[in-house]
């Protein structure tokens, strides 16, 4: 085709610019034709693939392929079920342990609060307990230091009057001695006994 002669129609056609004319395209065309390529001779390669995925469909469907996806995905359901329902009883048993421990921090604020009150009325107590046996335990030595000082006195003015009673005694017996008169010794007693 390459070979032959171009005609003039052919000629004034190809030119750039040139509007084709219906009899020269027909020409060119008639000439450059495709055939559809063939596999091994046989068929055509989109009907070898169609026949191939259509076989292949077949034998996934015979060997119970859908059966083993679907029960793989029911499988991974029923795990993703039974995780959901061990979260949700999780949260519940936290929400619980939660309450619990806020009841507990209540009652332990309030625990504390009794505590604290009954704490600082024993305190009161004690301190009130404290000053009355402060009170009471001067009371009781100062009573003790008067009878002491009531008792040294007694001591003291019995210590004198023996001393005096010595001392005039004495003084009775040197004027005993020396005056032997019964009217010198009466004056003098009677004056040794009116000095105590």
């Amino acid at each position: 085709m390459a070979d032959a002669p171009l005609s003039e129609a052919q000629d004034v056609s190809g030119l750039p610019g040139d509007a084709p004319d219906a009899g020269a395209h027909a020409v060119t065309h008639a000439g450059t034709e495709h055939a559809e390529p063939m596999l091994l001779g046989v068929a055509p390669p989109v009907a070898i693939v169609s026949t191939s995925m259509i076989v292949l469909i077949l034998i996934a469907l015979w060997k119970g392929v859908p059966k083993l996806v679907t029960s793989g995905l029911d499988a991974k359901i029923a795990d993703i079920k039974s995780q959901l329902e061990q979260a949700k009883s999780l949260r519940a048993e936290a929400e619980a342990l939660r309450q619990e421990y806020a009841d507990k921090i209540a009652n332990a604020e309030k625990d504390a609060a009794s505590v604290i009150e009954h704490a600082r009325h024993e305190a009161e107590a004690i301190v009130a307990k404290a000053e009355a046996d402060t009170t009471e335990v001067i009371a009781r030595r100062e009573k003790m230091a008067q009878d002491k000082i009531g008792a040294a006195e007694r001591s003291a003015v019995a210590d004198l009057r023996t001393k005096a009673a010595r001392a005039a005694a004495e003084a009775a017996k040197g004027l005993i001695r020396n005056n032997y008169s019964a009217d010198a010794d009466r004056a003098l007693v009677d004056q040794s006994i009116g000095a105590i």
